[in-house]
């Protein structure tokens, strides 16, 4: 664990300079809005280790899969999300001598990344070997309210000399991902030009063809008057800049302006793009930097008042949870129903880039209760990769949908076989969050108008996916990894069977509803989706035959089938030196051991809260928990979230602050290659669902909720059926409108 940053309620700080946590510093100082967002990397250069990444939202390249051991229904390619155009590059000479933190000597080296207003700053004062010291003030943002635009200031004073500048503002296109293999790189240019006014880059993907424009112009000012000096253009391959010599006296102030505009052929016919860049570009420019600002943060200012947390007396506790909500919010703002959510979202490769399972499970609820819209267009999105998901199932010999472990537009494209054909529980959470949306909401209309269709098609996979046993009398799935994936290939996943229990249910008794309540609409839709009685009858059969293992002597479920013949040994009895199993133990270990990575039982537990008494949370809590690694970012949320529940208050606390500091604090030794985007939403889940208790009944909020013992007070809003209503707990109880009549408040927490 690193205590790096100084503590603060709304921004990150890091005093200093250390090449070695470089890349640390890069993934946790990344900014994005929806559209596309970008590592902390340097705009100078910089010649020490760094992982250079800028990342537009859609724009992927098909790596494809290359195994000796290919199985039918085996995914044909690897989704990535790519490295594009470098266009935050501004190398910078002094007296000569090109600046590179990685070879110069600075001195009170500070980034600063206010969340807040969304902006990156960063401060040093680089000394040279005569002596001659100058200041430098980078400043960046990604507009939230034309999120095409991004901006960069360099100010730049000598602080004890007269002497020269010489700023080179670039787009460079010749990039690769640090993961290409053998240097393989994704881009083609399509074209380039350059004139005294802007510079224009355009690229194209390989094999996915997306086109890619970027355009740039600068400004330059001393001591805020504009500066007119000659700019040399300078153009090669994949390659388009200025160079700018700026004379300087000590003392002044020399402030270079940076522009760019990025647009795509995902959102512009390919035709229309060059035009459409300049426009965006010469618009920003009219608006100027501190117009596009002004802007940005007025976004922020409404983006906070949906989704802020409030804590008193607990500095860390709440700078954690406002940087989860702010990198939330930076990755996906549900402006497009095409886009998703990918596990490192715009801070680096790994994972792909892609869509998970993450999404509905544990992102949705944070949008679902900030802003309705939002958690429809993440809805809408798996309805429109509706018959992506049937084509997916049908490759693996199955009717009905198979929705992805991991895709970029609806295809399955993970490149493990126990993920891609076994951990298929990763479909009731597509089911469970339509359930969600309409409990949350009330909006039936989407269930009948989309979401039927969909818990019609994953119930038609879920009715061929099981075998009936006829020793049990039950039916049965086997071969699956459920959401703890340090076990594969078993048989009777508890979780995995108890959501698909649950799933066939809830598609049976929507299509009653929808007889009872809309026939002229239930009549179409078993037409046009051609369901018959007796399927429906099967779908039936099966939820209440459904095997679930259980182990009546401990009281608990079982994670599956053979879970008890396992020695059972707590991780606390560990060497600290096993500690990551994944980095110390082979994976024929891992699998043997009884060792979970995540929440699994208690994930079951969690979804269907309502379903279970609170002896058998209590039970199943107590024996899993003691032997869970929480090796995966998404686990410490929902033991944070049961450990509330039960009176576990002390537990509670300590899995929020992990989940909440995971990547500020680097719990896990992993946030190098990027945070961990999917499971910040966990934090605020911890908050509302955990230290809040906030559950839906009967079409009502419901409240139970606690405060953690450093707490002084804590507060949140919720949008709920056409109204915000904010909760606020503090040592004299709980407060809230008296005019909110949706809203049930126990007297006291059980």
């Amino acid at each position: 664990m690193i205590d790096k940053f100084i503590a603060d309620e709304w921004k990150v700080i890091e005093e200093g300079f250390d090449p070695k946590t470089n890349r640390f510093s890069e993934s946790i100082f990344s900014l994005g809005n929806e559209h596309m967002g970008l590592r902390g990397f340097f705009e100078e250069t910089y010649s020490g280790d760094s992982l250079q990444g800028i990342y537009v939202a859609g724009v992927y390249y098909p790596d494809k899969t290359r195994v000796g051991w290919w199985k039918i229904g085996y995914p044909e390619f690897f989704a990535k999300v790519i490295n594009s155009t470098n266009w935050i590059g501004i190398n910078i000479e002094v007296n000569g001598v090109n600046l590179d933190l990685a070879k110069c000597r600075v001195k009170d080296f500070r980034r600063e990344l206010d969340m807040k207003q969304g902006k990156l700053t960063r401060s040093f004062i680089y000394i040279d070997e005569d002596g001659k010291e100058t200041s430098f003030i980078f400043t960046r943002f990604l507009s939230m309210a034309e999120n095409n635009i991004a901006c960069i200031s360099v100010q730049v004073t000598p602080l004890n000399y007269d002497g020269k500048l010489v700023f080179t503002p670039y787009l460079d296109g010749d990039v690769k991902n640090e993961d290409a293999n053998y240097g393989e790189k994704f881009w083609d240019e399509v074209g380039r030009r350059i004139n005294g006014d802007e510079a224009v880059l355009t690229m194209r993907t390989k094999k996915t063809g997306f086109v890619q424009t970027t355009a740039t112009t600068v400004k330059v000012l001393a001591d805020g008057l504009p500066v007119n000096g000659a700019k040399e253009q300078i153009e090669r391959e994949k390659y388009v800049g200025y160079r700018i010599e700026v004379p300087v006296k000590k003392g002044s102030v020399v402030t270079l302006q940076k522009f760019v505009a990025v647009c795509t052929s995902r959102d512009v016919a390919e035709e229309e793009l060059d035009k459409v860049t300049l426009a965006k570009l010469n618009a920003a420019v009219a608006r100027g930097y501190d117009g596009l600002f002004a802007d940005h943060v007025a976004e922020w200012d409404k983006k906070w008042a949906e989704s802020d947390v409030v804590i008193e007396g607990d500095v860390k506790a709440q700078q954690g949870i406002r940087y989860n909500i702010f990198q939330l919010n930076q990755t996906y703002t549900g402006k497009d129903p095409r886009l998703n959510i990918g596990p490192k979202g715009f801070t680096g490769e790994k994972y792909g880039g892609s869509t998970y399972w993450d999404t509905e499970a544990f992102c949705f609820p944070f949008y679902l209760y900030t802003n309705e819209e939002v958690a429809r267009n993440l809805l809408y999105y798996r309805y429109l990769h509706l018959e992506r998901a049937k084509e997916n199932a049908a490759k693996l010999g199955f009717k009905g949908a198979l929705y992805p472990m991991v895709t970029m537009d609806g295809q399955e494209c993970h490149n493990e076989w126990e993920i891609t054909f076994e951990e298929i529980h990763r479909n009731a959470v597509i089911a469970y969050a339509i359930y969600s949306y309409v409990n949350y909401t009330g909006d039936k209309r989407y269930l009948l108008d989309y979401g039927f269709e969909v818990l019609a098609a994953i119930s038609r996979f879920w009715a061929e996916r099981v075998n009936y046993s006829e020793r049990k009398g039950k039916y049965v799935i086997l071969g699956v990894t459920g959401a703890n994936e340090y076990e594969n290939n078993v048989n009777n996943n508890w979780y995995t069977n108890r959501m698909v229990k649950w799933s066939l249910k809830y598609t049976v008794d929507t299509l009653k509803k929808m007889e009872e309540s809309h026939k002229e609409l239930y009549s179409d839709t078993i037409r046009r989706l051609g369901i018959s009685p007796d399927e429906t009858e099967k779908f039936k059969e099966i939820s209440e035959k459904m095997y679930l293992p259980v182990d009546k002597k401990l009281g608990i479920f079982l994670q599956q089938d053979g879970f008890l013949d396992k020695e059972i040994i707590p991780v606390k009895q560990l060497k600290p030196s096993d500690l990551p199993l994944h980095q110390h133990w082979s994976w024929d270990r891992i699998l043997r051991s009884c060792y979970i990575k995540q929440s699994d039982v208690l994930q079951g537990i969690w979804f269907l809260n309502d379903k279970f008494t609170r002896e058998e949370k209590i039970r199943n809590y107590e024996f899993y928990e003691p032997l869970t690694v929480h090796e995966s970012s998404l686990s410490p949320c929902v033991h944070s979230i049961l450990a509330a529940e039960i009176g576990r208050k002390d537990k509670a606390y300590e899995y929020y602050l992990r989940t909440a500091r995971l990547d500020l604090d680097n719990y896990n030794n992993d946030t190098d290659d990027g945070l961990h985007i999917t499971s910040m939403a966990g934090t605020w889940m911890s908050i509302i669902h955990g230290f809040g208790g906030m559950r839906i009944k009967n079409g009502q909020l419901y409240l139970a909720p606690f405060i953690p013992e450093c707490w002084e007070e804590y507060s949140f809003r919720l949008a709920f059926r056409g109204r915000v209503v904010k909760i606020t707990v503090n040592r004299q109880g709980t407060s809230i409108p008296v005019s909110y009549t949706h809203l049930a408040l126990p007297t006291k927490r059980e």
